[in-house]
């Protein structure tokens, strides 16, 4: 230690180490201030003079040092760096602090190097909140970019079940993990999906899309992952490259993922997780950047505990899972949608037609088990069929007359009769065709859906059990 103040009191020596823009702190072995360069008070904006004789768990305490490295490297008797701040000024430095030790290994000194890195800090932070709003500007002409490309029809509405999806879509949109799409038949799973790809950073790629369902199972493994050449019998000489290598640097959808045959679940497993795949006949994997978004209208949890699905696949898929509303979901756009479709299908068949308020009213209660897809499809048809211009409730097809047909029925029924003579009446209508067709109770139960023991209380309410 008296060397190192030998050192401290030469004039020539001190003035170098002022003469630095980073600070140096000196304390004994226990942490005690004996020295510091003109940088280092700068840096807190306290004179030398507050330093000398205090220790560093006191300059701690007052904020002085947050953290101090002297402190940290009595505690771990090694060299140690970190990032301090100073109480009173928004500033960050770099400060390591070395031990100096005797013939004994005991600490002599300490000397604390300080650098000032808040412009550092700062341009980094303002560079990174530029690109952050770069990105977002990049992403909002994507969107404006991508829907002008597309019929707006597909994403209209303004239900809350459908504004809630629209916004999820576009945020994972940016993300580039996987997507299991789930929802009825004709939801628009496909659409969504190519959303998905449009808004993202490789919407300038390919998107590929492979209907599981509708492959048959001796050949989708060769459509989904090609084949090298001369691998069976039949096969092009030159091999082919299947979806999954087509999808290559864009999306690869796999639609009713459900219905993949489970021997090869374990086959895409591999390429989720590795991003490799063996075509058939081959001996050398290939790899493909590629992102997967699945789509089905199974319950493939379900499928699971059946055992038509691997749950690793399951859990492998399910990182981002969309589940798209059924049409009777979004009550307040079917008006909007029949409209669209009017229009739309006027324009192409040369017609004029229109849809009375009954018919409409009709429409707007059904309750679409085919989803829009049925929606788009039944107007076409009526555009083409309807013998005048204006649709009438007759001109429907009769699933979507029933309401409307009921209340007439149930007028012209009602002769003096009670709601349970009619409920009554109506129950042992059915009970009887069923039991007809069925031939013992237990089926006929199981078919409708109740007990065996509620069915032979309705059988002998309504005198029917002589009747076989």
């Amino acid at each position: 230690m008296e060397k190192i103040r030998e050192i401290l009191d030469h004039p020539y020596f001190t003035r170098i180490l002022n003469a630095l823009s980073d600070g140096i702190l000196i304390s004994d072995g226990e942490g005690k201030v004996i020295w510091l360069n003109k940088a280092c008070a700068n840096f807190s904006n306290r004179p030398k003079s507050f330093f000398i004789g205090k220790d560093v768990y006191l300059l701690e305490e007052l904020g002085v040092f947050r953290p101090s490295v002297t402190k940290m490297v009595i505690e771990k008797q090694a060299s140690v760096s970190t990032v301090q701040t100073t109480t009173g000024k928004d500033s960050r430095f770099i400060v390591t602090g070395h031990p100096i030790k005797d013939e004994e290994g005991k600490i002599d000194c300490i000397i604390a190097l300080t650098k000032d890195i808040t412009e550092i800090v700062q341009t980094t932070t303002e560079l990174e909140e530029t690109q952050s709003l770069l990105k977002r500007y990049s992403q909002e002409i994507m969107r404006i970019n991508y829907e002008k490309q597309i019929d707006s029809y597909y994403f209209s509405g303004q239900s809350p079940a459908y504004l809630s999806l629209l916004q999820t879509i576009d945020k994972i949109a940016l993300a580039d993990s996987t997507v299991l799409l789930s929802g009825e038949t004709g939801v628009g799973k496909n659409v969504f999906a190519q959303r998905i790809h449009g808004l993202s950073e490789r919407g300038s790629g390919p998107f590929v899309e492979i209907n599981c369902g509708a492959i048959p199972e001796t050949l989708i493994e060769s459509e989904l992952f090609g084949y090298a050449k001369g691998a069976f019998t039949g096969a092009n000489k030159a091999g082919k490259a299947g979806m999954i290598k087509m999808a290559d640097g864009g999306t690869l959808f796999l639609d009713e993922i459900g219905e993949l045959p489970i021997h090869l679940q374990a086959k895409l497993l591999q390429f989720l997780q590795q991003k490799k795949f063996l075509p058939i006949g081959s001996t050398e994997h290939q790899t493909a950047n590629v992102r997967v978004i699945a789509a089905t209208n199974l319950d493939l949890m379900e499928e699971v505990k059946k055992g038509n699905f691997r749950s690793d696949l399951y859990y492998r898929l399910n990182v981002l899972p969309i589940s798209i509303p059924s049409l009777r979901e979004r009550e307040e756009d079917i008006v909007g949608l029949i409209q669209f479709n009017l229009e739309k299908y006027n324009q192409k068949h040369k017609r004029r037609c229109r849809l009375s308020s009954d018919a409409l009213d009709c429409l707007q209660n059904y309750e679409w088990p085919g989803n829009i897809r049925e929606l788009e499809n039944l107007i076409e048809r009526l555009v083409i069929i309807a013998h005048e211009d204006d649709i009438q409730v007759q001109d429907l097809p009769p699933q979507m007359r029933e309401r409307e047909d009921m209340v007439f029925d149930l007028a012209s029924f009602n002769n003096g009769e009670s709601l349970t003579e009619i409920l009554d009446s109506v129950e042992k209508n059915i009970i009887t065709k069923a039991y007809a067709q069925f031939k013992t109770t237990r089926k006929t139960a199981e078919e409708l859906g109740i007990t065996q023991s509620l069915l032979m209380r309705r059988l002998k309410k309504y005198n029917l059990t002589n009747e076989k």
